[in-house]
């Protein structure tokens, strides 16, 4: 008896693999590219005669006729039988052509348009105002400064590229053949690591653009220091300065936690309309990907939903104005609980100082049990979560430092908010060691002790600028 033969053969499981590291173009795929532009170009020429010819089927109906192939209507009751086969093949070699033209219209279009941006985002290429946008949305959009985008082709000359790219850039793919960033990992402080997923050189150049023009000019709270123009660690540290109590708050997965379409809402909210709310969001986001060898071909498959990637430099400032009602609500609980507040990046920081009486008796003790569950409230109220094993509190006799730096009470003469000695110890010991001959540690290069030296510049003018000058007798005495 024959044994049944199955026509269908189960492929090989996926197997995980490193990405593969980038490399130079090749002569055969820059002549591709020109090539490719060379196309595109001519499609916005044709895009731009559909429209001066009054649509689709007007030009259609030119080309015919510069062509010599429209079939003009007749009266069949006046043609013979051979005039009849002559028109018929006329109107057939018409058709022919009609399909053709029509076929270079719709690449015209599909090259000036956006007709779809992948599985699970709505696009309408020609949608107006629906019942999502804010209440008087221009006057919104203009009071916060955005510029007009009212197309997606507003938006890809704004950036200037094509529509065409910005419809790349955007589109979303759950298993993609390539990827518009690049991954790595480096340490955390607490052990672990760290995945900085960061934007090729082409959408990086688009995101920036859109932090200057778009994410900069949403509002945000006084309290947030990290990415705020005129706002920095130091600023941060010297509201918490001389504190008596210092309360640590730190928020899981913070950019995961901002997907793009918590991204479109908070731009429609600041007065964008859908479609260039959708294509931003989009621009600014990515989802988590493992790069996967299946049947020859490397995959770039979804781990997760699409959101803020840590790396894109328009990941900080979007969650800054997202964080807008957040820090709303904290800054006014924490000021009636007694505390002070500020929030760099996923970094949130309470001070309570201890305030005499009217009759000189010290007041109760800081309510830090209160503070930390109506905290853990509201941030699960806006979305995020509360890191639980990051909680720190820090009384008057330890040492406190807030993003880097020691706030604790200091003498005169001495920063309120300084550098740590430790880093100060480790910073003159490697210069000492240079200037004796020695070699610096393992990987140790003059440029990372100059990052020390500015480091403490920030908080210590004097001090800062007498390292740099040992540094820069170094540099002049080492090669490089």
């Amino acid at each position: 008896m024959t044994s049944k033969l199955e026509s269908f053969v189960p492929a090989a499981p996926p197997q995980p693999t490193a990405a593969p590291q980038p490399t130079e173009a090749s002569p055969a795929v820059l002549a591709q590219r020109e090539a490719r532009r060379q196309q595109h170009e001519a499609l916005l020429t044709r895009w731009k005669a559909l429209q001066e010819a009054g649509g689709t089927d007007e030009w259609v109906r030119q080309q015919l006729v510069a062509k010599g192939v429209a079939a003009e209507e007749v009266d069949f009751s006046e043609l013979s039988e051979k005039q009849k086969a002559a028109w018929k093949e006329k109107k057939k070699a018409e058709a022919g052509e009609r399909r053709a033209l029509e076929r270079q219209a719709w690449e015209a279009w599909r090259a000036t348009h956006i007709s779809h941006l992948g599985a699970g985002v709505h696009w309408d290429e020609a949608e107006g105002p629906d019942t999502f946008d804010v209440p008087d949305r221009e006057e919104r959009a203009k009071a916060n400064g955005l510029p007009a985008l009212d197309s997606a082709e507003a938006l890809a000359k704004a950036l200037g590229v094509p529509v065409s790219r910005l419809r790349w850039f955007a589109f979303h793919r759950e298993v993609d053949t390539g990827t518009h960033y690049q991954s790595w990992q480096i340490p955390k402080r607490d052990g672990g690591q760290r995945t900085i997923t960061a934007p090729k050189k082409e959408l990086k150049a688009a995101q920036r653009w859109v932090l200057a023009n778009v994410v900069e000019r949403l509002p945000v709270h006084g309290a947030a220091h990290g990415f705020v123009a005129g706002r920095s660690i130091l600023s941060n540290a010297l509201a918490h300065r001389g504190a008596d109590m210092l309360v640590k708050v730190d928020v899981k997965d913070f950019f995961p936690s901002v997907t793009w379409q918590r991204v479109k809402g908070l731009l429609r909210k600041g007065g964008l309309p859908e479609g260039a709310a959708t294509l931003l969001a989009l621009l600014a986001t990515e989802a988590p990907r493992e790069v996967m060898q299946f049947r020859g071909k490397t995959l770039y498959v979804a781990k997760g939903p699409r959101a803020l990637p840590q790396g894109a430099p328009t990941s900080p400032g979007l969650t800054n104005a997202l964080c807008l009602r957040l820090d709303k609500r904290v800054s006014a609980m924490a000021k009636r609980l007694g505390f002070t507040y500020t929030r760099y990046a996923d970094d949130l920081t309470f001070s309570w100082r201890r305030a005499k009486g009217a009759k000189g008796k010290a007041q109760a003790a800081a309510p830090v049990a209160v503070l930390l569950a109506r905290v853990k409230s509201i941030l699960e109220a806006e979305g995020f979560t509360m890191h639980p094993e990051k909680t720190r509190v820090l009384r008057k006799g330890t040492r406190q430092r807030v993003t880097g730096l020691v706030v604790n009470q200091a003498p005169e003469g001495v920063p309120a908010a300084r550098v740590p000695r430790d880093v100060v110890r480790r910073l003159r010991a490697a210069i000492h060691n240079r200037e004796q001959g020695k070699p610096g540690r393992e990987g140790e290069t003059l440029e990372q002790l100059k990052g020390m030296a500015a480091f403490i510049h920030m908080t210590d003018a004097a001090k800062g600028r007498a390292f740099l000058q040992q540094i820069e007798a170094l540099e002049k005495r080492e090669p490089r």
